[in-house]
């Protein structure tokens, strides 16, 4: 094949189709992601280094997460409030600019407790700001394009990770604090730039006007109050409750493979720590392979088999783990690439189906009372696996395994969705 044909056949690519179908919102968006992820992804492993080394201790660093959680399943429930009676555009901008810029803001001169505290409960704003974000980013497209372009938000976080060792490069010639102050200020110029795209290129949604001139004369406390039967009618919703089932269980996965993954390979299987940075690059560049060329080849299969196949993977993984000899690198290995194909498979799926459920008319405030019950009912599972970890290291995985067993029995109950028949 010519250098000609590869770069014709390379623009015709599906993915890239899909923006190119998709002005406005969804584009715009997308683009946007590595404002947010290139400086996320950067600090993200070295935030509570960078709290212990100014004398934030343990219990308090517990604490400002404890605080934090209760505070978010507060703000995700309004979330949706705000989006209806703001706009879709004007709380994602709200959302960024408090939870974000002003809280990197305060995290980069952030020196004791209280600072901290006070960075984190801004950064709460970002639960209002994910409902608002994601009705802007798919209300007007087609529904057959949410697999693609939640395809694209996952890509874009997954590039992200590929600038994460800059960050420990910089850490072990300038030490853990100026670096992460800098990078803290980036972050926060990063997401001003942000809300001023998202001011001059994006648009109110269609549906997201609707509902701004339905609410323009009605309070926030009745709002609130109309959530006694909106909470009744998504709890008897049973397509609705089977999705936020499997959200809540990958939920619960991500927090033990997040937290206790690195305890693990070090403290169980005797791994060196300097070999775990290279774990989240090889987790990244396999799901970049697997979405960019193959994601789009199983746009026409039912949603139910691709979930199943990867909830499937997910539990060979984590027996994979388990199993792993002490001092085994290959059989790690082979579990981070596991993973990454089950949540190039499952991710996307998952977020598309929330989607496909959901009343458009009440978009926002589902959105917001399914991101409220995700946090809700996962928060106790964050001590309940610790508490397993400190009985064995094992034992958070076995958990896992559990999880993913009962989630793959509810995704066999899940209807597809009509276009994908």
């Amino acid at each position: 094949m010519s250098t000609e044909q590869k770069t014709k056949s390379l623009l015709n690519h599906p993915l890239l189709q899909l923006l190119k179908n998709n002005k406005g919102n969804p584009r715009t968006l997308i683009l946007m992601e590595p404002l947010w992820g290139i400086p996320f992804n950067l600090i993200t492993p070295f935030a509570t280094l960078y709290m212990y080394s100014q004398g934030v201790t343990d219990v308090q660093i517990g604490l400002i997460l404890s605080i934090a959680m209760v505070v978010q399943v507060i703000f995700s429930f309004f979330g949706g409030i705000l989006t209806d009676k703001l706009g879709r555009k004007f709380t994602t901008m709200m959302g960024d600019f408090f939870g974000w810029s002003v809280a990197c803001l305060i995290w980069s001169i952030s020196n004791n407790f209280w600072l901290f505290l006070i960075a984190m409960l801004f950064n709460c704003f970002e639960q209002i700001n994910q409902t608002a974000w994601y009705c802007l980013l798919i209300e007007d497209a087609e529904p057959k394009d949410l697999l693609g372009i939640y395809t694209w938000v996952n890509i874009g976080g997954l590039i992200a990770i590929f600038f994460a060792p800059i960050s420990g490069l910089l850490i072990n010639s300038f030490t853990v604090i100026p670096v992460i102050r800098v990078l803290y200020l980036v972050f926060a110029v990063n997401m001003l730039i942000k809300v001023v795209v998202t001011f001059r290129y994006c648009k109110e949604t269609r549906q997201g006007k609707i509902r701004m001139a339905e609410t323009k004369d009605t309070s926030l406390l009745h709002m609130l109050y109309e959530y006694k039967e909106l909470i009744p009618r998504v709890l008897k919703d049973k397509e609705v409750m089977k999705v936020l089932s499997v959200s809540v269980i990958l939920y619960i996965t991500n927090i033990v493979s997040t937290n206790f993954f690195s305890l693990y390979v070090t403290q169980w299987l005797g791994i060196e720590s300097r070999y775990l940075a290279f774990f989240p690059i090889l987790n990244a560049a396999v799901m970049l392979i697997f979405m960019i060329g193959i994601q789009h080849k199983l746009e026409l299969v039912k949603f139910r088999i691709p979930m199943w196949i990867g909830l499937a993977l997910y539990a060979i993984a984590v027996i994979l783990l388990i199993l792993a000899p002490t001092g085994s690198i290959p059989f790690v290995i082979v579990y981070v690439f596991v993973v990454a194909v089950a949540g190039s498979l499952v991710m996307p799926r998952k977020d598309a189906l929330i989607q496909l459920n959901i009343n458009a008319e009440e978009r926002a405030r589902i959105n917001a009372l399914i991101m409220s019950f995700t946090i809700a009912f996962s928060s106790p599972f964050g001590y309940f696996a610790g508490w397993l970890s400190s009985i064995d290291r094992r034992l958070p995985f076995m958990f896992s395994f559990a999880l993913f067993l009962v989630a793959i029995i509810i995704v066999g109950r899940i209807r597809d969705p009509e276009f994908s028949k």
